[in-house]
């Protein structure tokens, strides 16, 4: 997973409230049992790798009855350990993930293309799809080692401090837009985070504009990226690609120079493979 900071892109609003906020009203057939579950183990992260019941069902706002019924669930399938009366993840979560890294052939289909990005460049780079106000990571890789905010498989980060998340929002209509702006509570990460969401709408105009984003110590101190749309057959952003590196030793300017051409092509590259996928395109781009 992603290091994330502490608070990463949170609020304090419950899974229903975020729910609310981010999702289509719910069908009539919507389970809310499946759904408290997931939501529990969602609520998992490198900052809560163990919690209290009482802690899981406040993060996720549940009642402890609802958690605790949920936890017993979740305990009985293997996805859930208890050491006293704390609560953890166990192994057998991964093999959700992996389920969709797997039917998805991202290995197969994009892997390459970042493998090749990172042996020509070195750093790092990844692609990413939006999730309500997130980016999530579905491929990654790096020659990285130190210790700061690293994307890997499977992690998300607010779509507003990252490079992928401001190439996906600028790729969103103008009604989507206000969808996305509507309720965004945006957190100071570092101090050189846009949290004016006035600016940060101006730096998505600049994105759509530019066809690239760069972001210099907005999520963590120490990066520095540059970020391209990928783009469907009727021409639409339905993941991104970036390359990154440490601040300090590149900074934007040099991104641009260097490795936007390149990458650019490599964008186009992935979006004439997926042709030859159509399910992963659909499923990304969703």
């Amino acid at each position: 997973m992603l290091d994330p900071i502490n608070g990463h892109g949170g609020n304090s609003a419950s899974a229903a409230e975020n729910q609310s906020k981010d999702t289509p009203e719910r069908p009539a057939e919507f389970v809310e049992a499946l759904a408290k579950g997931l939501a529990i183990i969602e609520s998992f992260d490198v900052a809560n790798p163990e919690m209290t019941l009482s802690e899981i069902a406040r993060k996720v706002g549940l009642s402890p009855a609802a958690a605790r019924r949920s936890l017993i669930t979740l305990g009985a399938l293997g996805y859930v350990g208890q050491s006293n009366k704390r609560f953890h993840l166990r192994p057998r979560i991964m093999t959700l993930g992996s389920a969709f890294y797997y039917s998805a052939r991202i290995d197969e289909v994009l892997q390459p293309f970042l493998r090749d990005l990172v042996a020509k460049f070195g750093d790092a780079s990844s692609v990413g799809t939006l999730d309500g106000k997130d980016v999530i990571y579905i491929a990654h890789s790096s020659v990285q080692r130190a210790r700061r905010a690293a994307a890997v498989v499977g992690a998300r980060y607010p779509a507003y401090a990252t490079s992928l998340g401001r190439v996906l929002l600028a790729g969103l209509s103008e009604a989507e837009l206000d969808i996305y702006f509507d309720g965004l509570e945006i957190q100071p990460l570092t101090a050189k985070t846009i949290t004016d969401p006035v600016e940060l709408r101006a730096e998505i105009d600049t994105v759509r504009a530019a066809h690239y984003s760069t972001t210099v110590d907005q999520l963590d101190y120490g990066i520095t990226a540059l970020a391209v749309p990928i783009r469907s057959i009727d021409g639409r952003t339905i993941a991104a690609l970036n390359t990154s590196g440490y601040s300090g030793m590149v900074d934007a300017d040099y991104l641009i120079d260097e490795r936007l051409p390149e990458l650019r092509a490599v964008a186009s590259s992935i979006a004439q493979t997926l042709t030859r996928y159509p399910a992963l395109a659909t499923v990304i781009g969703q």
